[in-house]
């Protein structure tokens, strides 16, 4: 029997931490399998097309002198198609993986640790296109505040990282009314929030430099960085079928690994809801009294 995890109830800044990867080291295993049946075909589509447009990309470059015609197999039209198809499946498997991390959550919260995948499922799909609509916005903010330098981008990061969570655990609200109280909630605990997703994303850069090790010392060695011999002939390195399997494996792998800033947006949104609206005090309190009236 796993242990179930209260979410609706305030957490200081080590607790939010243990509650993520403690969530993520109980429901692992349920949780992947619900990730693979509801998101799974759209990963492996981006997987597919982040390997077809590494190798058109890397073939468009092939200056070996010994090749009558260096763009024999790829031309720019193919690299461009690649690069749709790649930005296209991006999308969707973020969104379906996304939704599923948090619906899953959601199922988990309203079923006290009994998870409905049928719902899973049906509410990831009708969330489709809110979703989206709600990543452009995101993308929007983020965009504008990187322009504007760094302190706008610490301020936007806070509510840009729990509005998929508004979304979610608050179904009245559609993609606008989700994104504008995004900055209202955050004002409860703004710095704890913004101290936790600094650190959980130092978390996932320092795992994904690790992911990252194979295929970096791969391509070095394979273009004779290490022996000091750099020969012009082996910057074929990315349209080599080994390094195309290193890069698709580690881009997987990070991918996962981006659903802890998923887990722990979800945990600190249920933070500072319960610390404007007190959710999780007043349905204790309606057990309680419940029970007594039993």
């Amino acid at each position: 029997m796993r242990n179930y995890i209260e979410f609706k109830k305030q957490r200081d800044f080590g607790t939010i931490l243990s509650t993520t990867f403690g969530f993520i080291r109980n429901e692992f295993k349920p949780l992947m399998r619900a990730l693979m049946q509801i998101a799974g075909p759209a990963i492996l589509l981006f997987l597919f097309a982040l390997a077809l447009y590494t190798y058109s990309a890397g073939d468009a470059f092939n200056f070996d002198v010994n090749d009558p015609d260096p763009f024999s197999v790829f031309g720019d039209g193919m690299i461009f198609i690649a690069l749709i198809a790649y930005a296209i499946t991006a999308v969707v498997a973020y969104i379906l993986s996304e939704a599923t991390i948090l619906f899953y959550i959601k199922s988990y919260v309203d079923n006290k640790g009994a998870v409905d995948m049928t719902e899973v499922k049906r509410n990831v799909y009708g969330a489709f296109w809110g979703f989206f609509g709600l990543g452009i916005l995101k993308g929007i903010t983020v965009f504008f505040s990187l322009l504007l330098c760094i302190l706008p981008v610490f301020y936007a990061m806070v509510p840009m990282t729990i509005v998929f969570s508004i979304y979610v655990f608050e179904r009245r609200r559609g993609a606008t009314d989700s994104y504008s109280h995004s900055f209202y909630l955050v004002n409860e605990d703004f710095w704890l929030a913004l101290g936790t997703i600094i650190v959980l994303g130092l978390i996932f850069y320092a795992l994904n430099m690790v992911i990252a090790i194979p295929t970096v010392i791969y391509t070095y060695a394979k273009m004779g960085i290490f022996s000091g011999e750099i020969d012009p002939a082996n910057f074929d390195t990315f349209t080599d079928p080994f390094y195309i399997l290193l890069n698709v494996v580690g881009t997987l792998f990070q991918f996962l690994l981006s659903f802890i800033i998923t887990v722990g947006g979800a945990v600190i949104y249920f933070h500072l809801n319960e610390k404007r609206n007190f959710t999780g005090t007043y349905e204790s309190i309606s057990n309680i009294g419940g029970h007594i009236e039993d």
